[in-house]
């Protein structure tokens, strides 16, 4: 009985693991500037500072708040047997961006980097985050210490 009980908390223990996740350091930079381009929330200036952030340009002089990058969702998929189909959907709220090919594989490949276990089916790889939130920081970036990328997401079904 008591083995049991300890089984039967290990199953409950994993599986709340799985649902939330979080990443720091360089695959959160790159998965927030990623995911941060197709965010309508974002101004073009916000997202030009993002994308200056990955390429390790300085932005220059002045104070620069922290950025957030928030999406309901990021679902991506691989074709296992069409190598060449990648397909990715972003939502934020009611809006929903739409990648493919080279810019879907780029988010794809991202999320693997970040740590995102993949989930296949019916000649098809997914990689699929929920309510993610990324927090970029360009001050501590800046400061090259490996710190001010944070983000946290819910896994779970595609």
């Amino acid at each position: 009985m008591k083995r049991a009980f300890w089984a039967l908390m290990m199953i409950i223990v994993s599986q709340q693991d799985a649902l939330a996740a979080q990443t720091s350091g360089h695959a959160a930079l790159a998965l927030g500037v990623i995911v941060g381009e197709d965010s309508p929330h974002l101004t073009k200036h916000t997202k030009t500072e993002l994308a200056r952030l990955l390429d390790d340009v300085k932005l220059g002089y002045g104070a620069h708040p922290a950025i957030a990058i928030k999406a309901d969702s990021v679902v991506c998929q691989a074709g296992d047997v069409d190598i060449a189909a990648f397909n990715c959907k972003l939502t934020f709220g009611a809006i929903t961006r739409t990648r493919t090919g080279r810019a879907a594989n780029e988010v794809f490949a991202t999320l693997v980097e970040a740590g995102v276990q993949s989930d296949g089916a019916a000649g098809h790889i997914f990689e699929a985050v929920h309510k993610l939130d990324c927090k970029l920081d360009p001050a501590v970036i800046a400061q090259k210490g490996g710190g001010g990328a944070d983000c946290s997401y819910d896994l779970g079904p595609s």
